[in-house]
């Protein structure tokens, strides 16, 4: 999915997943380096990823609606709008 492998700007741990889980793995959590699936982090950390990348294209990002990026160039304007949702 789009959100596997975003990066994080906070720390998050969880418990040692089903399967992976050993004695030596008793009462530790893993750290995680990237966004997973389901994490309510994920989708600001895609769209944080988005909207630079939409920038370095020449979008600008709208002051009054974060989700709409616009480019003018050559007469005309093109407008996207980014809808996110991680259900």
């Amino acid at each position: 999915t789009a959100f596997f492998h975003g990066e994080l700007e906070e720390e998050i741990y969880m418990d040692v997943p089903l399967g992976y889980q050993t004695p030596d793995t008793v009462g530790k959590v893993c750290k995680l380096k990237k966004a997973l699936y389901g994490l309510k982090q994920s989708p600001r950390a895609w769209f944080g990823r988005f909207s630079q990348a939409m920038k370095r294209y020449g979008y600008n990002q709208s002051d009054s609606d974060h989700t709409m990026f616009y480019k003018k160039r050559f007469g005309k304007i093109s407008i996207l709008i980014i809808y996110v949702d991680d259900m």
